[in-house]
């Protein structure tokens, strides 16, 4: 029986309600839009551990961040995994190759992709690491223009168009070098295509023609929570987590946000016309971030936070010859990419993955065995946002375990978090209902000491656990 080809496309740092399908009042995303409606679309997708590096580990391992070790973010642990999903598809027959970002340690090590086209931003632990859109950038320009003659930095909320063409832009080289890679490829296997774009991760810099069609658009309001008010203070740093940003600025940084996602969206569309023109188009074609972006809701920045525009991500499932064209409401995690794509490709996943597969519930209807997800990160920039959460996509119970304290949303009704109902008496049963499965589930992590099975147990937990769960 014939693999099907599959392609995964994964962005960094992209907010889940930025497609225009979505109803989000600014963003357009046409391309994104008609793989939506043509496959499924998954509204209550999340990152269980929203920031680069746990996120791709529970990906790429198809095990939560309790299974994966990385229970926040930190560099410079090495991967090695067994059974990665590259390594499992590659050792079943498959031509894997991925280009752009994958935050796998050490730098270009290949976790099972034959072929690494690598783009780690700025970041570089050892004198061996080679940039290779940075090289492709020096070839293309005879050395004459830079990727940062913008002059901007990689965790800023600073916006500003590029400086390069957009064709030279590194969300066109994802695309082109993706291209360049099903037209080379070998065509006696099967092949799993990694499209890792590194935007909209900051730099906010989309190419000027994105940046100059949506800098003069009207920016919708931005939630801030009455709970928020902590956050509320002037900004004085470029690189801050949290601040009140003055209007002009933040107005920058979320239409410039907003530009670099739409040329992506303009990316993929450049990709799909190209597929379907040359007869390539492959059998599945996952998209979806390993997490968001606060952009200045609740007067926060950046990642790690269990908030919807932090934690929760765009995730759409598309096959070939098929028009599902449906919403999904059922929570999903980004572990769950990996079962998925095993189950795509007829390969039995191994026994100490806790990710599902959405293949029954995307084409024969079947309810997954799942109340709610849950996802944590450990402390990053403060010691008040290390948390832990779960959610059934209705409501979302948070417990930020240093400070011991609990906040209750209810979704359906209030999407972006504005008002916190932990403190409501009418919610009282509810909240003990949540706080009994976060518990429960702890209970089953002793070694993190944060539930004894009868109560929560205020503490923290280290970015990683060196000993792996069994």
């Amino acid at each position: 029986m014939k693999k099907p080809n599959i392609m995964l496309i994964l962005c960094d740092q992209f907010r889940w309600d930025c497609l225009s399908i979505m109803g989000h009042p600014t963003v357009d995303t046409p391309n994104l839009d008609s793989l939506a409606h043509e496959g499924v679309l998954f509204t209550n997708g999340y990152s269980p551990a929203p920031s680069c590096v746990p996120a791709r580990a529970s990906l790429f391992t198809g095990k939560s961040p309790n299974l994966t070790g990385f229970l926040g973010y930190i560099d410079g642990r090495e991967w090695n995994y067994e059974n990665m999903l590259p390594e499992i598809l590659r050792d079943n027959g498959y031509q894997t190759h991925c280009v752009g970002k994958t935050h796998f340690y050490p730098q270009r090590k290949h976790c099972g992709f034959e072929g690494l086209e690598s783009y780690e931003a700025w970041q570089k632990f050892d004198n061996h690491y080679t940039n290779d859109y940075h090289e492709w950038l020096k070839e293309k320009t005879n050395g004459q223009m830079d990727e940062l003659d913008h002059g901007l930095d990689d965790n800023s909320w600073i916006a500003s168009p590029s400086t390069l063409p957009s064709e030279l832009h590194n969300n066109s080289w994802v695309v082109t070098k993706g291209l360049e890679f099903i037209r080379k490829r070998d065509h006696s296997r099967p092949y799993f295509l990694n499209l890792s774009f590194h935007r909209p991760h900051p730099p906010i810099d989309p190419p000027k023609v994105f940046w100059d069609e949506y800098i003069g658009k009207e920016l919708e309001e931005v939630p801030v929570g009455e709970w928020a008010s902590k956050h509320d203070r002037p900004v004085h740093t470029i690189n801050t987590w949290s601040g009140r940003l003055s209007g002009e600025r933040l107005r920058k940084a979320r239409l410039g946000y907003y530009a670099q996602i739409a040329h992506i969206d303009n990316q993929i569309g450049r990709l799909i016309r190209s597929l379907k023109a040359t007869g390539e188009m492959p059998d599945m074609i996952i998209f979806t971030a390993d997490h968001g972006e606060m952009l200045g809701d609740h007067h926060l920045f950046r990642k790690t936070y269990a908030y919807e525009g932090s934690a929760a991500i765009p995730f759409i499932v598309w096959e070939k010859g098929k028009q599902l064209g449906r919403r999904e409401l059922t929570p999903v995690v980004l572990q769950d990419v990996y079962t998925t794509i095993l189950d795509c490709a007829n390969i039995e996943k191994p026994e100490d993955v806790d990710g599902l597969s959405l293949m029954s519930l995307i084409n024969e209807g079947e309810v997954l065995d799942r109340k709610w997800i849950h996802g944590e990160h450990s402390r990053c920039y403060s010691a008040e946002e290390s948390m832990q959460f779960m959610t059934d996509g209705k409501k979302k119970y948070i417990w930020f375990t240093e400070v011991n304290k609990e906040q209750l949303f209810d979704l359906e009704n209030d999407p972006y978090e504005c008002h916190d109902l932990a403190a409501d008496a009418a919610y009282e049963d509810e909240l003990q209902v949540w706080r009994k499965r976060m518990i429960d589930y702890l209970a089953t992590r002793p070694e993190d000491g944060l539930s004894d099975g009868k109560t929560l147990i205020p503490g923290g937990v280290p970015a990683y656990r060196k000993k792996e769960v069994k």
